[in-house]
């Protein structure tokens, strides 16, 4: 359905959602860059980095829920434009904070927008590519992820270094006023695949109830928990990590792990998605398993990174990591929205990204803080390094999950196909 004029509808506004995500996610991981300049300029322990990280994800997942049964009923266009709008003016005022509790607001304020991007933006991509394809399409969508990042830590650390963290601040939260601008403008709401018979809409509690009784959408949920519980807390350290471990500036860190990132994860992420659209038309159960697979081949790889003597080892070793940590997205995003019922699929999103805001964005990051700051009479410099390599183990959990979730497919998609 061509819903832009001109262009073709879906994949115009997949690359609009596309460019939405990059700066959703330049402008939540700026942050990582910038944590030990943040620290020196306002006298912050790493337990105070932590919760700037934490009260992210923590906000993020409540403003998300509300937002998502929103945009059930109502243009998720429009929302995400809002959300676009408030995020970004936002990030731009952080560059003003005077002390902690000031930043910890306004960073508070920029997750409550950015829980607007990601539940209506799954929804519309599901209305736009159907199942056996949505696994590519959200993969696309989800290499805003690591290209955000690559942007967040190359720009932060290079603005940074030039200038200082204020500016780089405010000079990456003004763009995306412009792009919610352009998506008003150019993309329109796709038609939503199905509605209630009746014309009604269920309560929130009829929703949670009909998504959380499907078996495979549960494991699929506590696999994901696990795994970004030890994801985001790596990524958001890994800076802080280098800067201490190898004392390097932040724009040598920022440009060079910005571009292990991004590449390899960008690629894995995309790779990701279409595998699992082409094993998973063989085999329901591949949209699980092969997320497995991928997590538990990292997990040596950050060992190796973290005791690496150099600088440029502990980069090459987590080349697979990063090609590999975020490939889960399309296949368990994809999955998710096709085993929703099709009126109740922006609140599954909504859900999940719950799940990942709340255990990832914000438990991982504050345990790795607080896990720093406990080892650092035994350890000293090295707390962050044990900190960052007990977090890892959570992968082990992760992968049983997924496997598990595998098992469950094939039965719980046939059974969402009847539902539609």
């Amino acid at each position: 359905m061509d819903t832009t004029p001109g262009k073709s509808g879906a994949r115009y506004a997949l690359t609009i959602l596309f460019l939405v995500y990059v700066v959703n996610m330049i402008d939540r991981q700026i942050l990582s860059i910038l944590l030990e300049p943040i620290k020196h300029a306002l006298h912050l322990t790493d337990t105070q980095l932590g919760l700037l990280s934490g009260v992210f994800g923590l906000a993020f997942a409540i403003a998300g829920i509300p937002i998502a049964r929103l945009a059930d009923r109502r243009s998720r266009r429009n929302i995400i434009v809002a959300s676009l709008a408030v995020w970004s003016a936002l990030t731009a005022a952080c560059g003003m904070a005077q002390n902690f509790w000031q930043l910890l607001l306004l960073r508070t304020g920029v997750a409550a927008g950015e829980a607007g991007g990601g539940p209506p933006a799954h929804s519309m991509l599901a209305d736009y590519f159907q199942h056996g394809r949505r696994a590519t399409a959200l993969a696309i969508y989800s290499c805003g992820v690591p290209i955000g990042i690559l942007f967040g830590l190359a720009a932060g650390g290079a603005i940074n270094q030039a200038f200082d963290w204020r500016v780089a601040f405010m000079v990456v939260g003004l763009p995306g006023l412009l792009l919610a601008l352009v998506m008003l403008f150019t993309v329109r709401e796709p038609a939503r695949e199905a509605a209630p018979a009746d014309g009604t809409h269920p309560s929130l509690g009829e929703v949670l109830k009909t998504i959380l009784s499907i078996r495979a959408f549960r494991s699929l949920l506590a696999a994901t928990a696990l795994h970004v519980f030890a994801a985001y807390a790596l990524t958001q350290w890994h800076p802080a990590f280098m800067i201490r471990t190898f004392h390097v500036g932040t724009a040598q860190v920022g440009l060079y792990l910005g571009l292990v990132v991004g590449v390899a994860s960008g690629l894995g992420t995309f790779l990701g998605g279409w595998l699992g659209d082409l094993l998973g038309r063989r085999r329901a159960a591949w949209y699980a398993w092969l997320p497995a697979v991928e997590i538990f081949v990292t997990i040596p790889f950050y060992f190796f990174a973290y005791s690496a003597p150099t600088f440029e080892l502990a980069l090459l070793f987590l080349i697979v990591p990063s090609l590999l940590t975020n490939a889960f997205t399309g296949p368990t995003f994809g999955t998710i929205q096709s085993l929703a019922p099709p009126h109740m699929r922006a609140m599954a999103a909504a859900v999940l990204l719950f799940i990942i805001a709340v255990v990832g964005q914000s438990l991982g990051p504050q345990a790795v803080g607080l896990m720093s700051d406990l080892f650092k009479a035994q350890a000293g410099a090295d707390s962050l390094r044990w900190a960052m390599s007990l977090i890892v183990l959570t992968k082990l959990a992760a992968t049983f999950q997924f496997w598990r979730a595998g098992r469950l497919l094939e039965a719980d998609l046939k059974a969402a196909e009847v539902r539609a």
